[in-house]
């Protein structure tokens, strides 16, 4: 299966340095901080994007906590497994991914498509899981996203987006990034979904139809506190999403900031003041 190229250069960013191991048989990247700092969390990749959208909160998070950070198998850098390519199979790789790496009971903080993977993870693993952390991602039932989400969703001629030149994709999403980001960091989310590899990761989201409804039926079960940011002038996921799930879980908190998609990128400082709150169990409302 075809894979993103490698970077030559030495991204310019806070991160150390992204490693790669294998887990399930699947070759992810990952970057981790040194040592048995407590507590843990790991970080899933948004998407179109990579573990290096973290960058910014990294060294905030890093001082409070051990961080775990993971481009998603068939995200980023890291290989894909067809059998994975959903929520729900997601959910099942993450709960492995911290046996595996041996994490411990984990703080999970999944934006974007990692959200909808975390929950069913808590669903089903609860032992594992600490809390939650997301946000931004596809939830609500029946779908409600904007544009271009929702066509990459619902859209049934797949092969369109194949003919189309991913590295223009990526770029067209991250443009969207008030403020903007680094262009190492921009160069490391073309390479990752460069050929078509962006049309071969459509496939975990083009599965929103039949798992949202599974998820939103185990919501009601999910103990484990969740805390959902969402901003507040997000076009592609819009707070219909995260109202949803807030409205469903026993246990949640809806944190609504200014800004659109890009959140962790747009208000970093707010965004990692809010997961340090959540995973000390303290009411960030």
């Amino acid at each position: 299966m075809p894979q993103p190229r490698r970077l030559t250069a030495t991204l310019s960013t806070t991160l150390p340095e992204v490693r790669f191991r294998t887990v399930g048989g699947v070759r992810i990247r990952y970057a981790e901080t040194v040592g048995s700092h407590e507590p843990v969390i790991l970080l899933t990749s948004p998407w179109p994007e990579s573990l290096y959208a973290f960058a910014a909160i990294w060294n905030t998070l890093a001082q409070h906590a051990r961080l775990f950070a993971i481009d998603l198998p068939g995200f980023g850098a890291s290989e894909r497994r067809d059998d994975l390519m959903s929520p729900r199979a997601m959910g099942g790789f993450l709960a492995e991914l911290i046996a595996d790496a041996d994490l411990g009971k984990t703080h999970i903080v999944a934006p974007d498509v990692g959200t909808s993977a975390a929950l069913f993870a808590a669903a089903t693993d609860p032992e594992r899981v600490a809390s939650v952390i997301v946000g931004t991602g596809g939830a609500a039932v029946p779908i409600e996203l904007g544009e271009p989400l929702r066509s990459w969703v619902l859209d049934p001629d797949l092969d369109k987006y194949r003919r189309m030149d991913a590295r223009a994709i990526v770029s067209a999403a991250v443009d969207t990034i008030a403020g903007g980001i680094p262009d190492d960091i921009r160069a490391d989310y073309q390479d990752c979904y460069d050929g078509d590899r962006f049309a071969e990761s459509m496939a975990y989201v083009r599965r929103y139809p039949q798992e949202l409804p599974e998820l939103a039926e185990l919501l009601p079960q999910i103990t484990t506190p969740v805390t959902i940011i969402n901003g507040r002038n997000d076009r592609v996921v819009p707070l219909a999403n995260a109202e949803f799930l807030d409205a469903r879980l026993p246990n949640s908190r809806a944190v609504i900031i200014d800004g659109g998609h890009f959140i962790w990128e747009e208000a970093p400082e707010e965004y990692a003041s809010i997961i340090l709150q959540a995973i000390a169990g303290r009411d960030v409302r």
